[in-house]
């Protein structure tokens, strides 16, 4: 082959190649805007995914703007044929039919519908109404209060646990018994002694749903509004069932009955009737229990603290020498103090004081010692203390003597 064919040859070789890599460079840029255009792709079929939800979202609400209205209504009576007569919101009873889409068995005379306002029909079966006042009873939080925070008391703490929390964590003894277990007990005592304490106690102990209110708080403004909070707040602990009703101060409601009051008095009454019929009425409590406290035991009603209501009034007094060193042990185990802190030596010179009266001699222990710089409370701090606390016990306690 002569020069100018290998020259021909080899310039033909170099504009395949420069083809070649034209081509490859073409290829490359081909895919290249493919994997960007389905990327684009897949972009827009996301934002076409939302448009859809967006319209779908758009069209219900349209079709609720549309919609008429519901009428409330109450089931007053079911009849044989099918119907129902329900009490409307508007005023008059109504006889109307059932949609096939509701259960006819929850069709019970109190049960709140919804009905049509075309057709007047039941569509809808609406759930339980409940005050939002008597729902804000019901103990969320538990207290940070257990059986061990509680210095003394140790017979009035055991029959807590035999007649609330047993009932409720171990009722299948009760059975092989053969007993009915206990309804609630009454906690009577003066101020200050640990009644309020120990249903916290239980609340924090038992597993049980804590529903906590006050007397004062069952007592309402208008006629039938106590009966109704009562009956309310009864429901909702057997809807919540394992339960605990526990009502501090009860004898702003239960406190005896008298022939002539007035109209305040006489729905004061009324509130108190309905209480003792929900402790003792045809209606079981089950796994209710109800727990009460009063420092006035003395005019509470009979009615109220009669067996098969109250199973047990446990007396919570003053505490002895022995209760009080123990109640000063708890309040001060997480003191830092100054060197032997001698709690028999600050138990019998507290003759007459409360655990509510301790806890503020503790207290007032911390004070002095930060009134003065220390960081740590000494003994002479608690008896110095327990002057100061003491004296303002018993001058408060002359003073109502001479009002």
């Amino acid at each position: 082959m002569s020069e100018f064919d290998n020259a021909q040859s080899s310039r033909g070789k170099r504009e395949d190649a420069l083809v070649g890599e034209e081509l490859f460079s073409r290829l490359k840029e081909l895919e290249s805007r493919v994997r960007l255009l389905e990327a684009e792709r897949a972009s827009l079929l996301i934002e076409r995914e939302h448009y859809v939800r967006d319209l779908e979202y758009m069209r219900r609400e349209l079709e609720q703007v549309r919609s008429s209205p519901l009428v409330e209504a109450s089931v007053v009576e079911t009849l044989s044929d099918g119907r129902v007569v329900v009490h409307s919101s508007n005023g008059p009873n109504l006889i109307v039919y059932v949609s096939q889409g509701v259960d006819a068995n929850a069709l019970k005379a109190g049960t709140r519908v919804a009905l049509n306002q075309r057709g007047s029909s039941v569509i809808e079966v609406l759930p339980k109404l409940q005050d939002v006042y008597v729902k804000a009873m019901e103990v969320i939080d538990r207290p940070d209060v257990s059986f061990n925070d509680i210095g003394g008391l140790s017979d009035q703490i055991r029959l807590l646990k035999e007649l609330v929390v047993l009932p409720l964590t171990n009722p299948a003894i009760f059975k092989e018994v053969g007993v009915e277990p206990p309804k609630g007990a009454l906690l009577s005592g003066p101020p200050g002694t640990g009644k309020t304490l120990l249903a916290k106690a239980v609340a924090a102990e038992s597993k049980a749903t804590f529903i906590s209110t006050v007397g004062s708080e069952l007592v309402q403004k208008f006629i039938g509004e106590g009966a109704r909070v009562v009956r309310e707040l009864f429901e909702l602990a057997r809807e919540k069932a394992p339960a605990i009703i526990f009502i501090d101060e009860i004898d702003a409601v239960g406190a005896r009955r008298m022939d002539i009051g007035t109209s305040g008095e006489r729905e004061v009454q009324r509130t108190f009737m309905q209480l003792i019929s929900e402790m003792d009425g045809f209606d079981p409590l089950g796994d209710v229990k109800v727990l009460a406290a009063t420092n006035r035991i003395d005019i509470l009603d009979p009615a109220l603290i009669r067996p098969g209501r109250f199973d047990r009034i446990i007396e919570i007094g003053l505490p002895t020498p022995e209760e009080r060193k123990e109640i000063f042990r708890v309040h001060t185990r997480r003191l830092r103090t100054e060197g032997e802190v001698d709690l028999w030596r600050l138990a019998s010179i507290t003759e007459g004081a409360s655990g509510a009266d301790i806890r503020s001699i503790v207290l007032e222990a911390g004070l002095s010692a930060i009134r003065r710089g220390a960081r740590s409370v000494s003994h002479s701090d608690l008896e110095t203390a327990v002057s100061t606390v003491m004296h303002k016990e018993k001058a408060s306690k002359s003073g109502q003597m001479f009002i």
